[in-house]
Parts: C-alpha cells; sequence; structure tokens
C-alpha cells in the first residue's frame, strides 16, 4: 500500500506541475492529450473541412473537442468509450464497451452507411500494473480499432492510434504495413517520457491489402 501511495503521490505531483495540464487548464480543453494530436495531426496536416472522424477510446473528450474545434461547422466527428462523457457540442457521443458487438453495432448505424476518412484511437485499459495483464489487454484493443478501420476506413483514409511497446507490438506494425501506404511511429513533446505508449500514424488506407 505505501508504494502505491508514493506512486500515486509522483503522479499527482507531476500531473499538477506538468505544463501541458496547465496549458489545458487555462485554455478550457478537457485534457492534455489534445496537445499530442494537435501536434499529430499538424505535422502531416490530416485533417480537412467535412471529414467524417471517428474517436474511439474518447472520454473525457479531449481529442473530440479538439477535432470539433478545428473542423469548424463542417464533417462529422463521432466519439465513443466505455466510460460517461459530458457531451460536447456539435460531437456525437456513443456510450459503451467497444469489445461489445452490440456497441459497434450502434456506431455502425450512427455511421449510416457513410465511410470513415480518419479514425482515432487512445483506446488503453484499466491498468492493473501487470506488464504480462496490461499488453494483452492493450493489444486487443488495437487489433479491435484495426478491424474497425478496415472494415470503415475510406481507401485512402488514415488511421491513427495509441500503442503501447511491448510482447505484440512488432507483429501489429507490420500488419499496420500491410493495409497502409505509409507508416509513422510517433512520440510527440506531451506524451511523458517514461511512458512506453507511442502513436502510430498509418496513412493512405490501400484498397487491398499488401
Amino acid at each position: 500500500m505505501a508504494s502505491r501511495s508514493k506512486s500515486s503521490q509522483r503522479w499527482l505531483k507531476e500531473h499538477f506541475s506538468d505544463p501541458f495540464v496547465k496549458k489545458a487548464q487555462a485554455q478550457g480543453l478537457r485534457s492534455r492529450a489534445a496537445y499530442k494530436l494537435e501536434e499529430l495531426v499538424e505535422r502531416d496536416r490530416l485533417l480537412r473541412p467535412g471529414m467524417v472522424v471517428v474517436d474511439l477510446g474518447a472520454a473525457p473528450g479531449g481529442w473530440s473537442q479538439w477535432v470539433r474545434h478545428a473542423l469548424g461547422d463542417t464533417g462529422r466527428v463521432i466519439a465513443l468509450d466505455i466510460l460517461e462523457m459530458p457531451s460536447l457540442a456539435g460531437v456525437e457521443f456513443l456510450h459503451g464497451d467497444f469489445r461489445e458487438d452490440a456497441v459497434l453495432s450502434a456506431l455502425e448505424s450512427s455511421l449510416g452507411g457513410s465511410q470513415v476518412d480518419l479514425v482515432l484511437s487512445d483506446m488503453a485499459p484499466n491498468k492493473s500494473g501487470i506488464d504480462a495483464v496490461d499488453q494483452p489487454r492493450a493489444m486487443h484493443l488495437a487489433e479491435l480499432a484495426m478491424d474497425f478501420a478496415d472494415n470503415h476506413l475510406r481507401t485512402g483514409g488514415t488511421f491513427l492510434i495509441k500503442l503501447f511497446q511491448g510482447t505484440d507490438f512488432d507483429a501489429y506494425v507490420r500488419d499496420l504495413r500491410r493495409r497502409y501506404t505509409k507508416l509513422s511511429i510517433r512520440k510527440p513533446a506531451a506524451s511523458r517520457q517514461r511512458s512506453p505508449e507511442v502513436y502510430a500514424l498509418a496513412q493512405g488506407k490501400l484498397a487491398t491489402m499488401k
């Protein structure tokens, strides 16, 4: 318990002294994660007016909030999370577990046959602190997100996903390379350096896999 308490205290100290946390609070953004997305999107100019964007693992809403603002009054932003998320103007929110077929069906119904231009996934499992448990859970979510992109992302579209380096990471990246014309692994400035998280940016979805 003492080590957990010490770990929690360290996290709280880091969190409240984090310049990205302070910046997010000052700018009225829901989370510091918005700055990760901002860097990733603006570097490659991923957004265009009128796009259909799906944000998987959206709560507390930092990414959806930033995308909605960037798109202005055009396009659609559809957010999904197992956690509740306070409403955001111009963002369609689906509450449910992405691992359940009924939730995927609801997301498909919301799309109404429309193809998606950009799939974002910041999903992560609840951490147990045991790598042998957490990494397979994270990779399972990543596989589901890739399947969703396979089925709903338009040819030429973009898939941006958070991954955790570890078991099966390299195999997953190889699978992405078979599906997209360009793949980059990025670690934005707003990602904490000691975190194993990175972002895979897969651009130019192929009509058929290599």
